[in-house]
């Protein structure tokens, strides 16, 4: 989840934020909670939820919030909500959950009141959970705020207790031969803050999965894995596809063409936000689509590593 670079916090609200985290941090739970989950074939599992939140391009204040429920193990959306958003917090490196979060919560919310037999088991988050600074990332936040298991899925490293993407973590992940190689993200203290996962037999580029919430570490590279016809997992993918085709049809810009669906497909060039704006595009069961990758590369913002 990228950002446009905003006015820093005051200090006052900077205090309040690391307060509010550090008492949500004592909620998170960091093992398996749901029978499905220990399940090696996941069975019990029917619905995945995929979160995004998606700038307009140039713009630090409009930006589009997507919520998808995809089936499961066919990976199908049968939900999805969109909604343009206005941005109404700073963004500040490792307090992005204050940026984002509260429309995600307002999109589970409206699932729960318009279509609650198609909440999800679980979601999947562009973006951090225990791999943050204060171990406390935006997966967390939204899985704890939602009591939801959430999985943290990062496209980069964020270099917390020593891990950095230098010469010898890559030389680990030259490692990573075929689709489901992994190898844990072992801090200077010892600890396991991720894992690093080559997620796609064409994908030489590892995602980073963390607990978020409700999950364990294992059980939550295993799900990520499963959800991944291309690099992403098909839930964040979706919610990706929409948020942007969303943006274009509320700016009344053209549909971009298809593009061939490569599993290193860039995503287009568009950044995230919050604030309700407009409704159109929310709860509502999907329409027919490609679900081809859209076009344009997004160019990272300064907080493109931190979730």
């Amino acid at each position: 989840m990228a950002e446009e670079a905003v006015a820093q916090p005051p200090e006052e609200t900077l205090s309040l934020w690391k307060r509010e985290q550090a008492l949500l941090k004592a909620r998170v739970v960091d093992r398996d909670t749901e029978a499905w989950q220990r399940d090696p074939a996941f069975s019990g599992l029917h619905r995945v939820g995929g979160v995004d939140v998606s700038f307009v391009k140039g713009d630090s204040v409009r930006a589009c919030a997507s919520l998808v429920v995809l089936s499961y193990p066919e990976l199908e959306v049968v939900y999805e909500d969109c909604r343009m958003v206005s941005l109404t917090a700073p963004y500040l490196s490792g307090f992005l959950a204050f940026r984002e979060v509260p429309f995600l919560v307002d999109a589970i919310q409206r699932l729960q009141q318009k279509e609650p037999g198609l909440m999800p088991q679980v979601l999947l988050v562009d973006g951090n959970g225990r791999l943050h600074p204060r171990g406390f990332g935006v997966a967390c936040h939204l899985g704890v705020l939602t009591d939801l298991p959430c999985v943290g899925v990062a496209k980069k490293l964020l270099q917390v207790d020593g891990l950095e993407n230098d010469a010898l973590h890559k030389d680990k992940i030259r490692l990573l031969r075929a689709g489901g190689d992994s190898f844990p993200l072992t801090g200077g203290s010892g600890a396991v803050w991720g894992v690093a996962l080559r997620s796609h037999e064409r994908s030489t580029k590892p995602l980073y999965v963390s607990v978020g919430h409700r999950v364990s570490l294992d059980s939550a590279v295993r799900l990520t894995r499963s959800c991944c016809r291309f690099r992403v997992p098909e839930p964040v993918r979706q919610a990706d596809i929409r948020s942007r085709d969303h943006i274009r049809r509320s700016l009344g810009g053209p549909r971009p063409q298809q593009e061939s669906r490569s599993p290193e497909a860039q995503r287009p060039t568009v950044g995230r936000g919050q604030g309700p704006e407009e409704p159109s595009g929310a709860g509502r069961r999907p329409e027919a689509r490609s679900p081809g990758p859209r076009t344009c590369p997004k160019a990272p913002g300064p907080g493109a590593q931190e979730q």
